[in-house]
């Protein structure tokens, strides 16, 4: 099932989205879904997934078989959750315990009490017999072959409480033959200094060899873990995208990227890091959870520059206002254009665009002077790429890329006695010298219009037949209020190749939007290589 990493076992990333993080508000995964997971984070190379709790529910026990059957793991192993055993009871007739054998994951991690607390209260049972309850269980599922981690459940506060018994919980597990014993900030309150100073007591006072599990209800979660492998923890168990119960878990991404690129430690595979931008998007569909646009290394936003100071800087050298280079974990540099933009910024935006305008100032000029009329008056082509290149090109070329010419449209809804609606709309335009005229139906009046305009354009350009509308989004503007409003509306269009951005700015919604589908229309010609009409 599983071939042997190319990397050591001296430290490991060990990643638990399908079980803790699974536990975050809005996520409810399917064994698909886990399937799916499980095989992006083995490409992205961690050592070990947790699975989730076999026994404790029928979905992860069928996970389990089904992993074992259908995922040839080349970089991970399978991790199978569970507790250690009840009080009074032994390992070997615990039915959780033998549930977590029967996963067949090679590797289990059980949960322990270690804040006395706890023990007393939630498991009603001794100091005593918790600790025998670790030693029990960890020594019988190492008789059976099995590699054990311990976590060590509200460790933190558990040893603000009492020292040595928390310290005594990590002892009787690490001489009962667990591998690795992992200090869980459960409740997410610690913060970096606090739990550097308690993973190097620990440490020093223990020999156990250990692993850092950090919630992230201060902020601190990524900062903590880093911390922690800093007083010498060799194994980070983490979430992708921070997924977790209440505010989240210590996020693999930026733990990994910090790892690799600022501790120089070899944890991923051979150029798997230069996969983490789409592996983390990946996840994040499969969730069906839109991907964090801010997210440090991977989001989107991460390498976006907007201020003309910073665009100057990095005309120079992308390096002056960049950690890394974007590419080093499969992201790229944005330049965003807006009100706040620079001859630069315009400049490094047409490249990106592969519109080489840095020799021409006049033109540059021109760019900076529209984008910023424009922006006064509601548009944003931050976030509408492909309007501003139609309006980049149509500065460059002298005229807009024209594929048609609209005599009219209207959109009409009717509001009909039995308490149904229906949207219709009405196109007119000329085409390659011909005259169009196009009605259509639609779900709502927007959807009504592109209908129309669809079915007008089709029969001139069948390229457009591939397009789709996949986001549509509106924004009353400041200034007026209420429906004398000014409308922004952005479209998000793709050809199942590419998507692209449009913007439309009126007094209306209908209007904005209508302006908004011509330029996604326009773009989508100009990217189809169509030739403007004459």
């Amino acid at each position: 099932m599983t071939e042997t990493s190319e990397l050591d076992d001296s430290f490991h990333v060990f990643d638990t989205t399908l079980r803790d993080g699974a536990q975050r508000e809005g996520i409810n995964l399917t064994v698909a879904d886990k399937l799916a997971i499980a095989r992006h984070l083995d490409d992205f190379g961690v050592g070990f997934i947790e699975g989730g709790w076999p026994g404790a529910n029928p979905r992860d026990t069928e996970f389990f078989a089904r992993a074992q059957q259908e995922i040839d793991f080349k970089h991970a192993q399978l991790v199978a959750f569970g507790s250690t055993r009840r009080a009074g009871a032994k390992a070997s007739e615990d039915p959780q315990v033998k549930g977590l054998l029967e996963s067949g994951a090679p590797v289990i991690t059980l949960v322990a009490k270690s804040h006395d607390r706890h023990v007393e209260l939630a498991l009603r049972t001794t100091l005593e017999e918790n600790l025998e309850m670790v030693r029990d269980t960890v020594s019988y599922l190492r008789s059976h072959g099995r590699r054990v981690f311990v976590d060590c459940e509200h460790f933190f506060d558990g040893y603000r409480a009492n020292p040595e018994y928390a310290k005594a919980v990590v002892r009787a597990a690490s001489e009962a033959g667990a591998d690795v014993v992992v200090l869980c900030d459960t409740n997410g309150g610690m913060l970096p200094a606090q739990v550097q100073a308690v993973v190097a007591t620990v440490l020093a006072d223990t020999g156990a060899r250990l692993g850092i599990h950090a919630q992230d209800d201060t902020g601190c979660a990524v900062a903590n873990t880093l911390a922690a492998v800093d007083a010498g923890a060799t194994h980070v168990q983490c979430t992708a995208n921070g997924y977790g119960e209440r505010v989240g878990n210590s996020n693999l991404f930026p733990v990994v990227a910090a790892l690799e690129l600022k501790y120089g430690k070899k944890v991923l595979p051979e150029g798997a890091l230069r996969e983490m931008t789409r592996i983390s998007h990946a996840i994040a569909e499969v969730v069906n959870l839109t991907p964090a646009t801010h997210q440090p290394y991977v989001g989107v936003s991460a390498f976006a520059h907007k201020g003309g100071l910073h665009a100057s800087a990095i005309k120079v050298d992308p390096a002056l206002y960049q950690h890394i280079e974007p590419e080093q974990v499969g992201n790229t540099m944005r330049m965003l254009v807006s009100d706040m933009a620079g001859r630069a910024s315009v400049e490094l935006k047409g490249k990106e665009l592969g519109i080489d305008i840095s020799g021409d100032r006049e033109l540059v000029g021109r760019v900076v002077d529209r984008v910023k009329e424009r922006e006064l008056q509601g548009y944003t082509y931050e976030a509408a790429d492909a309007s501003f290149e139609l309006l980049l090109r149509a500065e460059a070329e002298g005229k807009a890329r024209t594929y048609f010419e609209v005599e009219s449209w209207r959109a009409i809804v009717e509001d009909r006695p039995d308490g149904t609606h229906a949207n219709e709309a009405t196109v007119k335009l000329f085409a390659k010298g011909e005259r169009i005229v196009a009605t259509a139906e639609g779900n709502g009046p927007v959807n009504a219009l592109d209908r129309a305009l669809r079915v007008a354009l089709e029969k001139i350009y069948p390229q457009l037949a591939k397009l789709e509308l996949v986001d549509y989004k509106v924004r009353i503007l400041e200034g007026k209020h209420g429906t004398q409003s000014t409308t922004r509306v952005l479209i998000s269009t793709s050809d199942g190749t590419g998507e692209w951005s449009t913007v439309g700015v009126a007094e209306n919604v209908i209007a904005a939007s209508w302006q908004a589908l011509e330029d996604a229309y326009t773009y989508g010609l100009l990217r189809a290589g169509v030739e403007p009409a004459a």
